[in-house]
């Protein structure tokens, strides 16, 4: 098995030449340069500081001599490994020009898809320490050059290529990356534009990837407020909507991210006033019986609806579908091998009969007893069978009140 590449760590390179510290000093401001580097920019007249760019009250360098001990003991740690410095260069230097290609306005459209299926194939040797690829933050850079120009992107079929391989790149790189640097689509609102232009025009490969980062965002709490502003677009919603009612490309996808909307209570009225539990309810009356790829879908798709149905108008689109309370009752004993699709499909219609008699009496012409007693003799969790006993307690019980 082929060794990953090591690179130099991030906090050993200085911030002006990007190379390995040969003599660290420091600044007032406390950031660390290369002696040589340092002297360069203050010589030129400059009396800010390169990273902060705060004004130099003192223009006193002091040697980093722990940074100084710390490098030593990298190399010598790396180099009995069989490591050189040279090594190390040539390595960092291939991801500063790769990055640049990436970058620069002169690289061609074809050298920057090189560039991104480098990263990719790089990409594959994750996780790795030190990987330059995460020191030098490509993410960030990678998903800025996806949501730039969205407009024009789209107008040519080899821009629609780049932002397809920019996303599936970034989705590599994700996992390892700082989650917090989605907030970028929060604090730069044409970025958030960008965005939904990309979602609402993109081919279903760029809808299919900016689903996976609905998904990513959703799993963050630092970025929650983001996740709100989703949730609040109704070009969004509606994508996403379209997308699951009608089968297309990415539905199981777009379920995913819809859930994760779902997850958060601001979201649920704009979700669900966007026809969104009559589309999962035409997806799981469409779903196959018996494929288990669309077995996740099913049970993601059950809980979203249960989410929702804490909107009034959710469940009057429950009602109002034709076959939604009995897809529902289908649904207690449809994927019997899946605890979570019977808890779902069970609490749903605790919530619609306690609140409509004409669900209950629908469930009930549907078969609801029968699959409730199906269950409670299965090998179905424990919590799952009391789901099922206190459906049917609140079903006896409004059943006898009726005859009174």
């Amino acid at each position: 098995m082929k060794e990953p590449e090591i690179g130099i760590p991030i906090l050993f390179r200085c911030p002006i030449s990007l190379d390995l510290f040969k003599d660290p000093v420091t600044l007032c401001t406390g950031q660390t340069y290369d002696r040589s580097s340092i002297e360069k920019w203050l010589s030129c007249g400059n009396s800010t500081c390169p990273v902060t760019m705060q004004k130099l009250h003192d223009s006193t360098i002091v040697p980093n001599t722990t940074l100084r001990h710390l490098i030593d003991r990298w190399l010598q740690i790396n180099c009995s490994h069989g490591y050189d410095l040279d090594y190390f260069q040539t390595v960092d230097d291939s991801f500063v020009v790769l990055k640049h290609n990436l970058q620069s306005k002169e690289s061609t459209l074809e050298a920057k898809v090189e560039a991104l299926e480098k990263v990719l194939a790089l990409s594959k040797d994750l996780p790795f320490e030190n990987c330059p690829l995460i020191q030098l933050d490509f993410f960030q850079m990678i998903l800025e050059l996806a949501l730039e120009n969205a407009d024009e992107s789209l107008n040519f079929e080899g821009n629609i290529m780049f932002v397809e391989k920019a996303l599936v790149c970034g989705l590599k790189l994700l996992p390892f990356s700082d989650l917090g640097t989605l907030n970028m689509l929060k604090q730069d609102e044409s970025k958030f534009t960008n965005f939904l232009i990309l979602f609402k025009r993109g081919s279903f490969m760029i809808k299919k990837s900016l689903c996976h980062y609905i998904v990513a965002i959703s799993s963050s709490l630092q970025s929650k407020e983001l996740l709100v502003m989703f949730g609040k677009s109704k070009i969004l919603v509606q994508e996403l909507v379209h997308l699951i009612e009608n089968k297309l490309d990415g539905f199981e996808e777009s379920i995913k991210a819809l859930s994760a909307l779902s997850s958060v209570e601001q979201n649920r009225k704009v979700i669900a006033k966007e026809n969104a539990v009559k589309a999962l309810i035409t997806y799981i009356v469409n779903a196959p019986k018996c494929e288990y790829r669309s077995l996740f879908g099913l049970v993601m798709a059950m809980k979203t609806i249960e989410t929702l149905l804490v909107v009034e108008s959710a469940k009057e689109d429950v009602l109002d579908h034709p076959n939604g309370v009995s897809e529902i009752v289908k649904m207690v004993f449809r994927v019997s091998s899946d605890n979570e699709a019977s808890e779902s499909a069970m609490n749903c219609l605790i919530i619609l009969c306690q609140d409509f008699m004409n669900a209950r009496e629908e469930a009930i012409c549907c078969g609801i007893l029968t699959k409730l007693l199906l269950l409670l003799q299965s090998q179905c969790s424990e919590r799952a069978k009391n789901k099922a006993r206190m459906l049917l307690k609140l079903l006896r019980s409004m059943c006898n009140g009726d005859q009174k």
